[in-house]
């Protein structure tokens, strides 16, 4: 048994849909990925200055003016007319993202550490894992520090120690997904919300049977039961 796998964001595209912010941070990244990929100087450079924004405030940093991939969100769709607060939370969002993506996929060429549609950041994390439970306990303990963040730069910094580990083990994230569920974090109600689709996508992750079959898991905002409490 594998995953369920969310909807991926390029399908919101190709149906017409309008553009959220998961779908333009997708199509930013993925811009940005191919671009690395293919050793542009702008798309490489443009990691370099990605990384230095890491934990700073999204608007403290004019140099990634138009680097975080928000121009197509307020194009279009609900961007163009939300009110200031939630500009705000959308561009923090994003800003997290990108940066903590640039970061994720430094100095690889091998492998794409965004993948839409690709694990959340409770499979992320449980892909860390080897089934010994001396050796796994950290990585839960990340998770659950995640999870139990009290604002959005100690979320931050610990998002950022989590991509460390999965950059190691060449283990991707669908960053789309993570800053729809930053933008989430933000509002009221919203850390629980993301907390327990963590803690799902935690619990309910499979390994796949065969390199065939998808490995990712669903990280959509639900409201099942699985609350990830800090230690004692």
């Amino acid at each position: 048994m594998t995953d369920i796998v969310p909807q991926a964001a390029s399908t919101a595209v190709s149906q017409g849909r309008q553009c959220t912010l998961r779908v333009a941070v997708d199509q930013h990244i993925r811009q940005l990925q191919n671009g690395y990929f293919l050793d542009h100087a702008h798309a490489v450079q443009a990691l370099a200055r990605l990384r230095r924004g890491i934990g700073r405030p999204a608007t403290e940093l004019p140099d990634l003016w138009g680097l975080v991939g928000v121009e197509q969100y307020y194009a279009s769709g609900p961007g163009a007319r939300r009110p200031i607060e939630e500009a705000l939370r959308a561009e923090s969002a994003a800003h997290i993202a990108v940066t903590l993506w640039a970061l994720h996929q430094q100095s690889n060429r091998s492998k794409r550490m965004h993948v839409d549609g690709g694990p959340s950041v409770g499979t992320a994390v449980r892909r860390l894992m080897s089934g010994n439970p001396d050796r796994d306990e950290p990585f839960r303990k990340r998770l659950v520090r995640a999870g139990t963040a009290t604002n959005l730069d100690v979320l931050t910094q610990r998002l950022r120690e989590i991509v460390v580990l999965l950059r190691k083990a060449e283990i991707p994230l669908d960053y789309g997904l993570l800053a729809e569920q930053l933008d989430q974090w933000q509002r009221s109600g919203g850390p629980s919300d993301v907390r327990r689709a963590w803690g799902r996508s935690f619990h309910g992750y499979r390994p796949a049977k065969s390199s065939g079959e998808n490995e990712d898991a669903a990280g959509q905002v639900d409201t099942t039961t699985h609350e990830m409490k800090e230690d004692e």
